[in-house]
């Protein structure tokens, strides 16, 4: 399987900000360039609940933040990284497994799902692979759902690694907005759910 790993520019922060953390975001975030995902522009004064709904390639990702408690929760939740996985990631999935995630019924793992792809504080993909040398080799990710994530490079390609072995992709890093920043991945990432 081909790893695409994508690359995003952006414009250094003006040096005068705000004192506070999500001021300070906020203001990098307006005048950042992001990636367009799916073709469509990723503004950074957007939330990003927003920036992905706006995606056509994260639709299946917006209903799981749109059906969750965890998906309202987003935006008070300060600054966060989402690993958000694209529709084909989700396609990889039985289409019944998807649908019945997003049943009413199973609102509960839902929010387990979608709280596995949510770590605290806005990290870049520049400052992950810092924390990948920092850790030797390895960087360890608490999750908001309060599991780990396991970090590694491989060759260019930053590997996610959930707790059942399996891994996913950073396809597109660096989407800043309001709230934090999100990186489209090419997989699910599934945490224990027993």
């Amino acid at each position: 399987m081909a790893r695409n790993v994508g690359t995003a520019d952006h414009v250094a922060a003006p040096s005068r900000l705000a004192a506070e953390p999500v001021n300070q975001l906020t203001a990098m975030a307006a005048t950042a360039i992001n990636p367009q995902i799916g073709g469509a522009h990723m503004l950074g004064t957007r939330t990003i609940a927003a920036n992905c709904a706006a995606a056509p390639n994260l639709q299946i990702l917006t209903r799981a933040l749109t059906a969750s408690d965890a998906g309202r929760a987003l935006s008070t939740a300060g600054p966060v990284t989402v690993f958000a996985p694209s529709d084909e990631a989700f396609g990889r999935m039985s289409p019944h497994a998807v649908n019945a995630l997003l049943s009413p019924v199973n609102r509960a793992t839902l929010n387990k799902l979608v709280n596995y792809h949510v770590v605290r504080g806005a990290i870049t993909l520049d400052q992950l692979r810092a924390r990948i040398d920092q850790g030797g080799g390895t960087a360890h990710l608490t999750t908001v759902e309060g599991a780990s994530l396991v970090a590694r490079k491989e060759g260019a390609a930053v590997a996610l690694t959930d707790a059942n072995g399996n891994k996913s992709y950073v396809e597109t890093p660096d989407v800043q907005q309001s709230d934090g920043v999100f990186h489209v991945i090419n997989g699910v990432m599934i945490p224990r759910l027993a």
